[in-house]
């Protein structure tokens, strides 16, 4: 049984419940290139662990929590703490699924060294099995410092919405040839330097279709081809609790409108006095 702490079953509504599924490894995940594809899918609490984790190869803790969780406009003020408090709590509702953090803006981009503490300081908070950063032939070097002193690290090229104010946007990268050029090299950069997968996001399908051959590595994609090695999406949006979604989402469900219904008759019982019922109220013994 893999959690990070002991959770009171008399009080927690999310008790871990040991279930005979042995965690997946960063070897066992690596060694998916090129066979079934993995299945991967951001969460950020105990019970979306819980749900998720029979079918995911693994959960990624994502930075995307900044505005699915609290709100913000984009992933930039999300911080190792809140990064920390979230990841904890997949890796105590999981045991199958190999648990990712993605290191949060400014956390990892001044030197390889502040890098590692920032990642040093994440995997023991939290049991995790590794860590995702974005940036292609610049960060290279952090790759391989991070891999070479332990720590397991996922790459992320393309559309990197950390740097969304210098993108000037959430557009698919890659339309011009040199554009596209530069992320190919810089998806090969990552691989070279140790990354043992690789996230390839909004990008231009042909260009995920060459990184996937050309890298030793298995990628990730999320708006990119169905050629690569797995696939990403927030759990959020592909379960329809958005109205506003990227174009490369694809919604499995529309819980928006089923939670709203559910709380619509609620509100309704509530007001009529038809809740709380018998059933929900206890009578005096006899």
């Amino acid at each position: 049984m893999s959690t990070t702490y002991t959770i009171d079953t008399a009080t927690s509504r999310a008790t871990p419940t040991p279930a005979p599924l042995k965690r997946l490894t960063v070897p066992a995940i690596r060694k998916q290139k090129g066979a079934t594809p993995l299945v991967m899918l951001t969460a950020y609490t105990v019970r979306t662990a819980q749900l998720l984790d029979p079918h995911c190869d693994m959960l990624l803790v994502g930075d995307s929590l900044g505005q699915v969780i609290y709100g913000l406009p984009s992933t930039i003020p999300v911080t190792l703490e809140m990064m920390a408090a979230h990841g904890a709590a997949v890796v105590r509702g999981s045991y199958h699924a190999v648990v990712l953090i993605d290191m949060p803006f400014g956390s990892y981009e001044a030197s390889p060294e502040k890098a590692f503490e920032s990642a040093a300081f994440l995997l023991k908070q939290t049991g995790a099995a590794g860590v995702k950063l974005e940036g292609g032939a610049a960060m290279a070097p952090t790759v391989r410092f991070l891999s070479e002193r332990g720590i397991p690290v996922v790459g992320h090229v393309g559309l990197t919405p950390q740097a969304v104010n210098t993108l000037g946007g959430y557009a698919a990268r890659g339309r011009s040839a040199a554009e596209a050029e530069k992320i190919v090299a810089d998806a090969r950069a990552i691989d070279e330097a140790g990354a043992f997968a690789m996230v390839i996001e909004g990008v231009v399908e042909p260009i995920a279709v060459e990184i996937t051959r050309s890298v030793s590595c298995p990628t990730i994609g999320i708006g990119a081809s169905a050629e690569c090695d797995g696939q990403v999406l927030v759990t959020e949006d592909m379960l329809g609790l958005f109205e506003r979604t990227a174009r490369f989402v694809k919604r499995y469900d529309d819980l928006a409108a089923r939670i709203g219904a559910a709380a619509e008759t609620y509100a309704g019982e509530v007001r009529s006095r038809a809740f709380p019922g018998a059933d929900q109220t206890y009578a005096p013994k006899s």
